[in-house]
């Protein structure tokens, strides 16, 4: 049986502790081993971001699973291409020094000009994302959010009172559900079962059902 190791990455260390992705590549890498009759002698995990034509030297995992394939001959096994990285660059360069990697969602037959063709789409896909985030940034400025205090969204003044009004609007309801003994997420659960709405006529989480508990506590 043919030999590889598998490497599994996600971006941040908040996605790392929850497991948000591991188990999904993990899961393709193993379907892809199975098909093609591949063994997975060892697993390599990263936590780090992979922006960047330089990321290789901010990768200390995926180059020790890059050395040791070397020594064996054997190739590295991702889930998808945008795991090694989204900059073609990156890409292009692992390939011209001929390290052996192969993408389980394209096969072992996918040449070249088809893993290039595929990094300039990851790469065309982040900057979208990049500039769709900005866009819905200043699109909340403009509707009077003030957005800071280390990544948390700051409700400007007009902000702060319609939420207030909603939180009044609500309470009997939300009280109701904590005097029965319901959880925050439960209570999230069911509001957003119920077809109501937070202010920002968003979905609702644990955080926002917590702090419509302080406005009303307030």
């Amino acid at each position: 049986m043919k030999q590889a190791f598998a490497y599994i990455r996600v971006s941040n260390a908040k996605q790392g502790r929850s497991g948000l992705g591991l188990e999904a590549q993990r899961q393709n890498i193993r379907l892809f081993a199975e098909a093609e009759g591949v063994e997975i002698v060892a697993e390599h995990v990263e936590v780090e971001t992979g922006k960047g034509a330089d990321a290789l030297d901010r990768r200390p995992v995926l180059k020790a699973a890059l050395d040791e394939a070397r020594k064996i001959k054997a190739p590295v096994v991702v889930a998808k291409l945008d795991r090694l990285s989204r900059d073609v660059a990156f890409v292009a360069a692992l390939m011209a020094q001929r390290v052996p990697f192969i993408v389980a969602e394209l096969g072992t037959d996918a040449d070249p000009f088809m893993l290039h063709l595929y990094a300039a789409l990851a790469e065309k896909e982040r900057k979208v994302i990049s500039q769709r985030t900005k866009d819905a940034l200043a699109a909340a400025k403009a509707k009077g959010v003030v957005l800071g205090s280390h990544g948390r969204d700051v409700l400007a003044p007009k902000n702060r009172k319609a939420a207030q009004h909603r939180a009044m609007a609500i309470s009997g309801a939300v009280r109701a559900k904590l005097d029965a003994g319901k959880s925050l997420r439960k209570i999230a659960a069911e509001l957003n079962a119920e077809g109501v709405p937070t202010a920002q006529g968003r979905q609702w989480h644990l955080t926002s059902v917590k702090r419509l508990v302080d406005r009303l506590a307030a």
